[in-house]
């Protein structure tokens, strides 16, 4: 199938545009839900402190591998590394990724419903902040997902969002509504982190946070830093690589991704920021795991500014909306990468692509929402369908893909076309595109293949 012309495909507008869409597609629940439950399990401080290195030498260079070859190939990702490789292995890692995207934009859609639906009812005061019942959070959180329509509804409004600002395209679409959206963002980050100073265990919560407790780091501390650092950047599901397709040719790759990884940085430690001060001000254990945002918090926030019930309800209701922004974002770009392939490779005009891609998410993500409650009983190798897109996703597709990637860029890839990219012509240092080279060639793939073995449970140190 041929290739679109380089020259009729959009470009970003703007550098600044061109960042917060590309962070927003890293922005997402691996920040304000993974982040602050595995620095919890972790000791705090000192897990950020490797998290930030792992960043550096393993989400970075992989990062800028995917832009190398998104931005050299100036196509969707399927095609891009058919374009770079006539090996049967090599040409289909593109097609692996666009795979991965649209899988996990089918049970990832179902947690951004839960998301709309607990805004709804922090809205609402369902959560008896204002006075009122106060619900068990627990057999809340439980009947809500059993919901035989509830849950499929919110999550039908948020592809629809998605679906409505993808069929704009690249500028009028993903980048003017990102403009909006990340800015948005950060605002509600610092009102929420200045909220959460005023809760009674402000002190306790940062000084978890902040002062390094270097005593409880392991080797699985590190594994687990390593396996965050790559989640939460959006590496190997094909967003990143495509969204480079819409780079410009003076765009510096290196710089654009330390940008990235600082801003995913920033908005994952002020979500810790956010949520810890709270925790400390009651009961809540720090490491309460993946239930924290959905069954703890609620509780927390009813707690915390009990004094205040006002501001505990306002509190609830940004945080809601950062979550929701926040998942958004992610839909958006997850939701880019099979658009693009069906418009490009089957040459559909962008609002047919776009229908089709949404048409097909619903239909799975509706049947991954329903496997929560009435269909729980229909089981694959022991877990529901949600699970199960979970499971495969996160263990087995991702580090799959990321490893692919690397080896791909760091050993296949003509070395020319890869430091053309990393330099800009020869415009940038080349010393920094040799260290990335160095990390993408030994480093990344050994990196992933130790997450992927920790997550199979092959190999687990204590």
């Amino acid at each position: 199938m041929a290739k679109i012309i380089g020259s009729e495909r959009p470009d970003f507008a703007t550098k600044v545009g061109l960042v917060l869409a590309t962070a927003g597609s890293a922005v997402g629940l691996g920040n304000i839900w993974r982040f602050p439950v595995t620095t919890g399990n972790n000791g705090g401080a000192a897990f950020i402190l490797i998290y930030v290195a792992c960043v550096l030498v393993l989400g970075l260079p992989l990062m800028v591998a995917e832009f190398s070859v998104g931005r050299h190939a100036h196509t969707n990702t399927a095609q891009a590394y058919k374009q770079l490789s006539r090996h049967w292995l090599w040409s289909r890692v593109g097609q692996f990724g666009v795979f991965t995207g649209w899988f996990i934009m089918c049970y990832y859609t179902v947690v951004s419903g839960w998301a709309l639906g607990y805004l709804v009812d922090s809205l609402c005061n369902r959560f008896g902040i204002l006075g009122g019942d106060i619900p068990d959070y627990k057999n809340h959180f439980s009947r809500f997902v059993a919901n035989p329509y509830l849950p499929v509804l919110y999550t039908c409004a948020l592809v629809l969002i998605s679906h409505f600002i993808i069929v704009r395209g690249v500028k009028r679409g993903i980048e003017r509504v990102s403009k909006v959206l990340m800015p948005l963002l950060f605002i509600i980050l610092l009102i929420l982190a200045v909220s959460s100073l005023f809760t009674p265990g402000a002190r306790e919560g940062l000084t978890f946070l902040f002062r390094p407790d270097f005593t409880k780091i392991t080797f699985q501390t590190v594994l687990d830093a390593m396996g965050q650092a790559f989640y939460s950047l959006s590496l190997a599901m094909g967003c990143v690589c495509t969204y480079a397709s819409y780079f410009s040719k003076d765009t510096h790759l290196i710089g654009t991704a330390f940008k990235v990884g600082l801003i995913d940085s920033f908005v994952a430690v002020m979500a810790g920021i956010i949520i810890f001060p709270a925790v400390f001000s009651t009961n809540i254990q720090p490491d309460e795991g993946a239930s924290l945002v959905f069954i703890a918090l609620p509780g927390v926030f009813q707690q915390a500014f009990g004094l205040v019930p006002a501001l505990g309800y306002l509190v609830s209701v940004l945080f809601y909306f950062l979550l929701v922004i926040a998942t958004l974002t992610s839909v958006i770009s997850l939701h880019e990468v099979p658009t693009a392939y069906l418009a490009e490779n089957y040459r559909l005009p962008r609002p047919k692509a776009t229908a089709v891609v949404t048409a097909v998410c619903l239909l799975v993500a509706t049947f991954c929402s329903l496997s929560m409650g009435p269909l729980d009983r229909f089981r694959i190798a022991g877990r529901n369908l949600f699970d199960l897109f979970d499971f495969v996703s996160g263990q087995i597709m991702l580090p799959l893909g990321g490893f692919l990637i690397a080896l791909f860029v760091g050993w296949i890839l003509d070395r020319r076309i890869l430091r053309n990219q990393l330099t800009n012509g020869a415009t940038a240092a080349p010393r920094t595109s040799r260290y990335v080279i160095i990390l993408l060639r030994y480093f990344v793939p050994f990196a992933i293949l130790l997450i992927f073995l920790s997550g199979m449970g092959i190999f687990h140190i204590v």
